[in-house]
Parts: C-alpha cells; structure tokens; sequence
C-alpha cells in the first residue's frame, strides 16, 4: 500500500472517531420521555409501590383480597360503612377492603387518586409534588399533614422523574366518582374500657 493512501485512510478514521461539530447535543441528556413511557413507568412505581394495597378497593376472591380493578386507586368507598371504632394507642386497625385506618390518630381513609373531581382532577404537579415530598394534604403548603398509614416518608425520595411518571399514570386512569370520607379524630372514638 501506498504511504499517501494509508495517511489518507487514517485521516478519515480519525475525523468519524471525532465529537459531532454541534455542541447542543449532549450525550448526558436523556431524551424526554414520552407519554406512554411516563405512564408505563408510572404504572410499575405505582405497583411496586403498593399503592393499590390501600387505594384500591378490594374484591374477595378464592385467594383473598384482590384491588377491584374498576375502582382502581380510587380510595376508600364512600358509601361503605365501617364497624363500630375504639380508641386504640396499642394497636393500628384496618378494615376489611385494606382502604379505612384506625390509630391514635383517629381514623384515615385511603384518598381517590384518580382523576375525577373527588380526586386529583384538579390537581397540578407541583401539588402532587408537594404532598409525596412534605406529607401536605391536597398538596397544599398550609394543608394539615398527611395521616398514617400513608408512607410520604418513604416516597419523598422518589426522584421528580419518578414523581412525573405516577402523577401521569394517575392521570391516565379511568375517572371514578368517590368522595372519600373526612378523618376523624381521637376524641370522636368510642372510649376503650
């Protein structure tokens, strides 16, 4: 081979391993999801979450309680009635659909996180952001805090990536009209005796 063809061939090797001329493209960047992929990474989060195990009204079934899939994450039933509640500082109760909570809190009722008016319809990121990351009920700075048994603690540390995958899975569901129940507090329990 000739010494000008092979200066030739490794100049043209050099030039393709050399950084792309536009500066904007950065390799570091990922590109912005798309809205199936948020709501399919959502749908995962929100699974391995657990967050049908107390959103989600349960139907009975050959293995137990199972989230009624045309409820889904649509809180606790309004119309369905709970037994007879004692104050308890020793034990945390729970109903028998897994969505009604009883502590010394009072008692907590799983919130309807879809997008229906009695649920997140209305609701922006940033409020959705604010009630995972500081436990704010509605997301609300001035909120009164989120009650047990709702894990806020833990999935503050969801990233803000994360955190934009559940709301626009959230988003996606079917909208189920539920006005879930105002907690009651302590005082308003029957006396354990």
């Amino acid at each position: 081979m000739k010494k000008p063809l092979l200066i030739l061939i490794c100049l043209i090797g050099l030039a393709s391993c050399q950084q792309p001329a536009d500066k904007s493209i950065d390799q570091n960047i990922k590109p912005e999801a798309s809205q199936q992929e948020l709501i399919l990474r959502g749908k995962y989060l929100t699974t391995i979450g657990a967050c049908n195990d107390c959103h989600s009204p349960k139907v009975m079934t050959p293995n137990g309680p199972e989230p009624d899939a045309s409820r889904l994450l649509s809180g606790h039933p309004q119309h369905e009635k709970i037994a007879p509640i004692v104050n308890t500082t020793d034990w945390v109760l729970f109903s028998q659909g897994l969505t009604a909570f009883v502590g010394p809190w009072g008692v907590s009722y799983a919130a309807n996180l879809t997008p229906d008016d009695t649920g997140l319809k209305h609701w922006t990121f940033d409020q959705f952001k604010t009630a995972l990351r500081k436990g704010k009920y509605k997301g609300l700075e001035s909120g009164r805090d989120l009650l047990p048994p709702m894990p806020w603690q833990m999935y503050q540390n969801f990233t803000d990536e994360d955190m934009k995958a559940i709301f626009t899975y959230l988003q996606s569901l079917p909208a189920v009209n539920n006005l879930v129940p105002a907690p009651v507090s302590p005082d308003k329990l029957i006396a354990n005796n």
